[in-house]
């Protein structure tokens, strides 16, 4: 009897866990919406710094701007459909469409730090103390314990 409340313990903070790590990763993709949308400073300064930044290493402009294949519109839909991801695995108990969104949010936040470390863009953007870099590592951190808090579930319906 013991044993199988443990059990029943250990799977109720799996899920309690899982569930603070999908709000908090949809919270923080959602949030953010707003401002890849409508342009907003602190938008335009990250994606045309890296903009200038693609363009000089590998003398093709545009990667970043308006339109290209990785402006602020197409990394905020990147971020929403990871979001949807998280939120219908969690909700319809579906660990391969919940490890999908936590694998497409590492992604995203492994592009989002990688920028941060290695190009002109740096970790503090416009004064902001480093707060946009530190919650893409609290993301990316956030969809990692997911998958590994559901990696014996994830791997079941892949082996089926």
């Amino acid at each position: 009897m013991r044993a199988s409340a443990s059990r029943m313990d250990t799977a109720r903070r799996a899920r309690i866990a899982t569930v603070i790590g999908c709000v908090y990763i949809a919270f923080v993709f959602v949030q953010s919406l707003f401002f890849k949308f409508t342009g907003s400073v602190e938008t335009d300064f990250i994606f045309s710094t890296l903009d200038g930044w693609a363009a000089e290493l590998t003398g093709i402009a545009g990667l970043f701007a308006p339109g290209g294949i990785f402006s602020a519109h197409v990394i905020g839909s990147a971020e929403l459909v990871a979001s949807i991801l998280l939120l219908a695995g969690l909700v319809l108990r579906k660990p391969l469409v919940l490890g999908l969104g936590a694998l497409a949010s590492m992604g995203v936040m492994t592009g989002a730090i990688t920028f941060h470390l290695f190009t002109p863009l740096g970790v503090e953007i416009l004064g902001d103390g480093g707060l946009l870099f530190a919650m893409a590592c609290l993301v990316w951190l956030a969809a990692l314990g997911i998958l590994i808090i559901n990696r014996g579930e994830i791997l079941a319906v892949l082996r089926r």
